[in-house]
């Protein structure tokens, strides 16, 4: 659907000098915007509005914001960023966008990150998982008694099969002094990381292959397939991060997963099959569910559960 060409609250163009520099996105209004958002289907439109405002730098690109958003373009896509974790995480078309939930795995992460820690962002898309926690151990090391500073409290690296997910991923973790590598899962990393990785995120795609078509058109039509389709039954990637991150975690490492509620039993069950203790964890509010693997160091297998009531 097109939008109209968005009016100038302040002054019309038959009044304008000539002269007069571009009108800044502040000029429009934003009622206005919110009602063409709105007819073009969106259901947000009024805080679409106002990001859309607080974002472009003038109102001929505020006008083309708009236009894409109503193509079906993502948000996330139209703005060039997307919220995580308090973090603004830049996002460019054709790449993943981190959702709000996949915050839980990040705070669950949290719990079995120090500072120091070998932390790997697998299948990593914008980065943002692997930004977003060596953020959090940062600001724990700031608040803590002994003061820290936050360049080297972990060893951060990415890995991605998407050149465009692999460029985008060098801007979010830079603040990190991260490192960004390109190719297919752990083949992708350094050798010298193998057994010696702490934390191994891998937020991997687990839509099964029949549901994709179930998918809203943002995800289905902008994003990338290899990012969402997680095979038939949705955990054929998991499988492979899985047989893998036994000979790549530490003694004590831990791989953490998001899958969806009807998917935690069959997912626990890679992990265990390989070698590795499992459990889970559920955000009630988000609806996130993460299962957790760890790599023993005697050999003693143990599983749980743990629930948290409150979460994005």
């Amino acid at each position: 659907m097109s939008i109209p060409p968005l009016p100038d609250s302040s002054t019309s163009s038959a009044t304008r000098p000539p002269s007069a520099a571009e009108p800044s996105p502040s000029s429009v209004s934003c009622s206005a915007l919110a009602a063409r958002l709105r007819a073009a289907g969106c259901v947000f439109a009024e805080e679409e509005a106002q990001l859309m405002i607080s974002s472009a730098g003038t109102a001929a690109e505020l006008a083309a914001m708009a236009e894409r958003r109503a193509e079906g373009l993502p948000l996330e896509h139209v703005l060039g960023w997307a919220e995580f974790c308090g973090l603004r995480i830049a996002v460019e078309p054709g790449v993943f966008v981190p959702r709000r939930r996949t915050e839980f795995l990040v705070r669950q992460a949290l719990d079995v990150t120090r500072p120091g820690s070998v932390v790997v962002d697998l299948c990593c898309g914008s980065g943002a998982l692997g930004a977003a926690l060596a953020a959090a151990v940062a600001d724990v090391a700031r608040a803590g008694p002994a003061h820290r500073e936050s360049h080297g409290l972990v060893e951060l690296h990415a890995a991605d099969i998407d050149p465009a997910a692999v460029r985008c991923a060098r801007r979010n973790v830079a603040a990190a002094h991260g490192r960004v590598h390109e190719g297919d899962l752990c083949a992708a990393l350094p050798p010298e990381l193998r057994g010696h990785i702490d934390v191994l995120l891998a937020n991997v795609p687990y839509v099964p292959t029949d549901s994709m078509s179930l998918l809203p058109p943002e995800a289905r039509d902008h994003e990338p397939r290899t990012a969402l389709d997680g095979g038939p039954d949705g955990l054929d990637v998991l499988r492979r991060v899985a047989a893998q991150s036994r000979q790549w975690l530490a003694p004590g490492g831990h791989v953490l997963t998001e899958t969806s509620e009807p998917q935690v039993a069959a997912a626990t069950g890679v992990l265990e099959r390989c070698g590795l203790s499992a459990r889970t964890a559920h955000c009630e509010e988000s609806g996130a569910a993460v299962v957790i693997g760890a790599k023993g160091t005697s050999g003693v297998q143990s599983g749980g559960r743990a629930s948290e009531g409150s979460g994005r």
